[in-house]
């Protein structure tokens, strides 16, 4: 009942009214969850434990999908951030604190709220954020057609799209194509790591045989070990950063990694 009247709520209430109000709940209803087993590094929160996310369909543990299947103590309770959201915010100020500091230009594609507050603290930060629908977006973008000149940005990050858009190899040669040459994105996607080429189908469109065949009603593959070839094949220089490997173990759980998760660095 209470998941049904806050979807309501969210349909009723503009946004920029509804999301004050469900930023006061949650920070109210987190605090039974104060402790010092986890530290969300997005709102400073300390908490015993984060929110169990994903789903469980069979498909998902079957290919050992990695930030797709369900998981304990991933998002954070007050600004409900995700594991992946976390791993991104440590990854750029630990390893691109430049990017706080220099004059650039962000394309943050379906902004996660906890990154969007992020990025919109740092002046520096010329930063637009895109999505089809999503009301944390300040344009309405299809990212199979960009509608910015060559070269525009010098970050993009892209966080769990790809899999969501039937032809993804047009979407990432666009998001080659507005990228500056000294820039670079994350492009991040559920992945297995035991399978080697992409599992896709197009002619798979209703929404429970994707949840059977992809692991979410709205998905339409799930990337294997060729995804950094796919990447390469639109343009990019792909490292795949074990950026996890470079923490403290005793780090990694406190602010709810997972510890299979690698980051898609991508240049032009």
């Amino acid at each position: 009942m209470l998941l049904y009247a806050k979807e309501l709520a969210k349909r009723i209430v503009p946004y920029r009214i509804y999301s004050p109000i469900l930023d006061l709940y949650h920070y109210l209803s987190s605090r039974k969850y104060v402790g010092d087993e986890f530290e969300c590094p997005l709102c400073r929160g300390h908490f015993t434990k984060f929110l169990p996310a994903g789903f469980s369909f069979p498909v998902l543990k079957e290919k050992q999908v990695v930030g797709a299947g369900y998981r304990l103590n991933t998002t954070c309770p007050r600004c409900f951030s995700g594991d992946r959201e976390r791993l991104l915010y440590l990854f750029l100020t630990k390893t691109n604190p430049n990017m706080f500091v220099d004059r650039i230009k962000l394309l943050h594609v379906a902004p996660e709220k906890g990154l969007r507050g992020f990025f919109m603290s740092h002046s520096n930060i010329d930063y637009l954020t895109a999505d089809l629908s999503s009301p944390l977006a300040k344009t309405k973008m299809d990212i199979t057609k960009i509608e910015q000149d060559n070269g525009t940005f010098d970050v993009i990050i892209c966080n769990h799209v790809l899999e969501h858009i039937q032809d993804d190899a047009k979407a990432m040669v666009e998001l080659f194509r507005v990228l500056r040459p000294s820039g670079f994105a994350i492009l991040q996607v559920p992945i297995s790591y035991s399978i080697e080429s992409t599992i896709e189908d197009p002619s798979i469109t209703n929404p429970r045989d994707r949840e059977r065949h992809f692991g979410q009603r709205d998905h339409v593959r799930i990337y294997g070990r060729d995804y950094a070839k796919r990447l390469e094949q639109a343009g990019f220089s792909v490292k795949v950063h074990d950026f996890i490997a470079e923490l403290k173990p005793e780090d990694v759980h406190k602010y709810g990694l997972s510890t299979d998760e690698k980051i898609y660095l991508c240049s032009k």
